[in-house]
């Protein structure tokens, strides 16, 4: 989640928890540095928040998660004279022991079509004990901090997938 209204974090988790369940993992709340993409529609200073849920869901939804996250967008979504400027940017992916992979709306190269309008792009693969960023991996998904969150999700994924969870 990325928004400059920390308002919006309480909503969003609700509004994604009655969706997909209860949420087990979640970040502090950053700082989002990496980038002025999102200034001018979100606002500055932009906070960046990761939740993850306890109950896996199947990749191949993938797609479906992404439609249903536009939607909310659009739901918190301001009207503004020459356009509908979002609020919050959601951005959901899925965690395997293998990868995080992240779904967007935009097209690239290194990102596979899955339906819709909607993309898949392999932003972090698990190698040597680690997740390991790939040439295209956004500047702050290289950072120390989401890479720690990432291995604490996806220890807990591992566990899970154990216990046939």
């Amino acid at each position: 989640m990325i928004t400059a209204d920390l308002g919006f974090f309480g909503p969003a988790e609700d509004a994604l928890s009655a969706r997909f369940g209860s949420t087990d993992l979640h970040t502090d709340i950053l700082p989002f540095t990496h980038t002025n993409y999102y200034d001018d529609e979100l606002g500055t200073p932009l906070l960046r928040k990761f939740v993850s849920f306890a109950r896996l869901i199947d990749p191949a939804t993938l797609a479906d998660v992404k439609l249903l996250t536009n939607e909310l967008e659009r739901g918190w979504a301001h009207h503004r004279a020459d356009k509908v400027a979002r609020r919050l940017n959601l951005d959901p992916g899925y965690l395997t022991e293998a990868k995080l992979v992240l779904a967007t709306t935009k097209d690239h190269a290194h990102r596979l079509y899955l339906r819709d309008g909607i993309y898949a792009e392999l932003t972090l693969q698990f190698r040597g004990q680690e997740f390991q960023p790939l040439g295209w991996t956004y500047p702050d998904y290289r950072t120390p901090e989401y890479l720690a969150f990432f291995e604490l999700v996806r220890a807990k994924y591992v566990r899970q997938r154990e216990e046939g969870f």
